[in-house]
């Protein structure tokens, strides 16, 4: 298989989507923590819309991840920056998989814990959003890191699709 120019129109769309549900399910998760504290010490709680988005928006999550990865492994994902040094080029696709590998426990585990009440799912859920905020914030310092010190656009491949 030959590498792409760059991102299709499907693989930005499906970039941006998880990124905003994803940063929905950080800022909303306050009712599905409570509810989920409730659960565990045997009290009931009431219904919270957002308890609902947070369950709907890890689902939708998961089926985003696997479309992507499937995307990736069918289409590809354009090569790396030519000057972008060696061993930043294989950092960068730990990266890029362990994204997919995190997001995809994330959703697991969380639907694990909450439909199985699964206790040891919830606290592997717990340590992936840490592991997942990492991952975020090294992808977001990777964005001035090319632009400033390697002088590329990198970032432009995820704003335009190829043509």
């Amino acid at each position: 298989m030959t590498e792409p120019r760059g991102y299709s129109l499907t693989q930005i769309v499906l970039h941006w989507a998880v990124a905003v549900l994803v940063a929905g399910q950080y800022f909303f998760n306050d009712a599905i923590s409570r509810a989920w504290g409730m659960v565990r010490q045997g009290q009931a709680f009431a219904f919270d819309p957002l308890i609902l988005a947070h369950v709907a928006a890890g689902g939708l999550i998961l089926v985003l991840v696997v479309w992507r990865v499937l995307l990736r492994l069918r289409r590809g994902a354009p090569p790396p920056p030519e000057n972008e040094p060696g061993p930043l080029k294989v950092v960068s696709q730990v990266a890029h998989w362990g994204f997919y590998a995190v997001l995809a426990a994330l959703s697991v585990t969380g639907l694990l814990a909450w439909f199985g009440a699964i206790g040891g799912a919830a606290l592997a859920h717990n340590v992936l959003k840490v592991a997942l905020l990492a991952l975020v914030v090294l992808h977001v310092l990777a964005v001035p890191f090319h632009r400033l010190v390697l002088k590329n656009d990198v970032m432009r491949r995820m704003l335009r699709p190829a043509g």
